[in-house]
């Protein structure tokens, strides 16, 4: 059996994720492998994969904050809000000032309400909303809170009817970088979409533990998933009789580490559960005992 743990992969352009983890089960050798937070086709940088157990945590990690480095063209609309699109405007940001863009961007930091882009996974009426966009249906999606910590502008470089705009974003679960890219360009008045996009950073994990696929055909190397867990949720140590508790699905007192998830850890250093604090008690929400 592969070792349970996870796989930091530096995803090329132009592979979906599944393609990713298609290549991921081959070389890991398991049928059991999953990802943390899809990258759409034209978007590079870290995604990460689960391994075996690790598969358990994904949607845990899929919650954690992102980093994005991005470059947003205005001046040009598509109907994805990326270069992957058809061109629906185009409407000149010659004359567009470096201090309307960066209060633009101003406009979209903080805690935000976000409609997605017609092109994404979300479901509506149990059919997947690019599905139904592709075939040219109209998709109501409704706007949805999603936080923007960070938003900083790296460098504008302005050449003819448009403008490219350098900026890494530091964003919570859910924030689609295509729609603030959108989302600009029309409080501007001449639209916008993103033209490159890199992802450098999920929860704890960042491009300095990603290896290219190339590089994991030649030597897989996965966290395992005692570490994957210590780096991205608090830690908590029992005793041998709280490990056998937990082990079995029962819960915890509550140890004042706030909601979660939280890793516990047997004496010996083994992971044993993820729990949440509810009230006084801490619930096992996966548990990791073989």
């Amino acid at each position: 059996m592969a070792e349970s743990g996870l796989i930091i992969v530096d995803k090329p352009a132009e592979w979906t994720s599944h393609d990713v983890v298609a290549k991921m089960r081959r070389i890991a050798g398991t049928r059991r492998v999953g990802h943390a937070g899809t990258l759409d086709p034209m978007a590079t940088g870290v995604l990460v994969i689960g391994v075996e157990k690790a598969t358990r945590l994904l949607g845990h990690l899929t919650l954690t904050e992102k980093v994005y480095e991005a470059t947003i063209r205005l001046g040009v609309s598509t109907n994805t809000d990326d270069a992957e699109g058809e061109v629906t405007a185009t409407s000149s940001a010659a004359g567009v000032t470096e201090a309307e863009i960066r209060k633009g961007i101003e406009a979209l930091t903080g805690e935000i309400m976000q409609i997605p882009p017609q092109v994404s996974a979300i479901k509506v009426n149990g059919q997947r909303a690019y599905k139904m966009a592709r075939a040219g249906e109209e998709v109501e999606l409704a706007a949805r809170p999603v936080t923007v910590r960070e938003f900083d502008v790296r460098g504008i470089r302005a050449g003819g009817d448009v403008a490219d705009v350098d900026a890494v974003v530091t964003c919570s679960s859910g924030t689609y970088i295509r729609a603030l890219a959108r989302d600009l360009g029309a409080a501007l008045g001449v639209g916008g979409h993103l033209t490159r996009l890199r992802r450098t950073r999920v929860g704890p994990y960042d491009l300095s533990l990603a290896r290219t696929v190339e590089q994991l055909a030649g030597e897989c190397v996965i966290l395992p998933i005692a570490e994957a867990v210590a780096a991205a949720f608090p830690r908590r140590d029992v005793t041998a009789e709280e490990a056998r508790v937990v082990g079995h699905g029962g819960r915890l007192p509550a140890a004042g580490l706030g909601p979660g998830p939280i890793g516990v850890f047997g004496p010996d250093g083994a992971l044993l559960a993820l729990v949440e604090e509810q009230g006084r008690t801490a619930k096992p929400v996966a548990v990791f005992v073989s």
